[in-house]
């Protein structure tokens, strides 16, 4: 089958516009939440709002099968997270994905401490910065737009040759980081999971959180017991804690209310 490669025709329609425009406002606000959260990043973000948008979506079933609503709002909360990671290292010196963490470094290598005495030491930096976003996503526009039939090539490569070299640099990636085979078979242990997850229908979101964010909550949790002298109550006397606590228990225990009706409502079925 022949398919056409031009600017135009691989160019959004408005009907994919109209169609994806609450799936890119629930994609940029949820990427920007979550950009904003240190340690989460741009990957996290996509994963949530895909995850997001097949749920809400009428017809969740067209997900992974050219659903435009699903490339938009991952695209939309990549982009969104990635700016919002920004925002905890400029106001208090804390960064929010990787990429932050390298400028962080650079930034103090130039005697440039981030945190709310940026702002009024060196404003002309910061708002420097800031305007440079702007023209950075102006530019990413015009490239990646002009890019896009170079892109859609990559489509007709044959799978025998594009999942090795998918392999291949996921086994580099991996070895390069602490230069230890044990993270290569780490890696390919989860692909395994992931493997597995996909097949029985599982978000693979949960699990790159728990990976991202499980040690930040191990060590939170371990100076929040610290703090109370072993005691849990620490977590729901706060406002913002006790939040956080009761939409997590909620988020644990609907999901198995609603099994256990289902499986009364077959058991008492006729």
């Amino acid at each position: 089958m022949k398919i056409s490669l031009r600017l135009r025709e691989v160019l959004p329609s408005l009907a994919d516009w109209a169609q994806s425009k609450w799936a890119i406002a629930r994609g940029t606000v949820l990427g920007f939440l979550v950009g904003v959260l240190p340690g989460a990043g741009p990957t996290v973000a996509s994963f949530l709002s895909y995850t997001v948008e097949k749920k809400v979506s009428k017809t969740p079933e067209r997900f992974g099968k050219g659903a435009i609503e699903g490339v938009a709002a991952p695209e939309s909360a990549n982009n969104a997270a990635a700016t919002a990671a920004m925002v905890p290292m400029l106001t208090l010196g804390i960064p929010g994905s990787a990429t932050t963490a390298i400028m962080l470094g650079g930034l103090m290598m130039w005697g440039l401490r981030p945190g709310p005495l940026l702002f009024e030491k060196n404003p002309q930096f910061v708002w420097g910065l800031i305007a440079s976003q702007y023209i950075a996503n102006v530019m990413l526009l015009i490239a990646s737009t002009a890019l896009i039939p170079l892109f859609v090539r990559a489509l007709r490569i044959p799978y025998s040759i594009l999942m090795p070299l998918i392999i291949l640099f996921c086994v580099t990636g991996a070895y390069s980081l602490k230069n230890n085979l044990f993270d290569v078979g780490q890696m390919l242990v989860f692909g395994v999971i992931g493997y597995f997850m996909k097949k029985l229908g599982y978000s693979p979101a949960a699990l790159v959180l728990a990976l991202v964010l499980g040690p930040l909550a191990e060590r939170a949790l371990r100076q929040s017991l610290i703090i109370s002298d072993a005691g849990v109550g620490i977590f729901f006397t706060r406002p913002i804690s006790a939040v956080l606590m009761t939409l997590a228990l909620l988020a644990i225990a609907v999901p198995l209310i609603k099994w256990g009706r289902t499986l009364i409502s077959r058991r008492t079925a006729p």
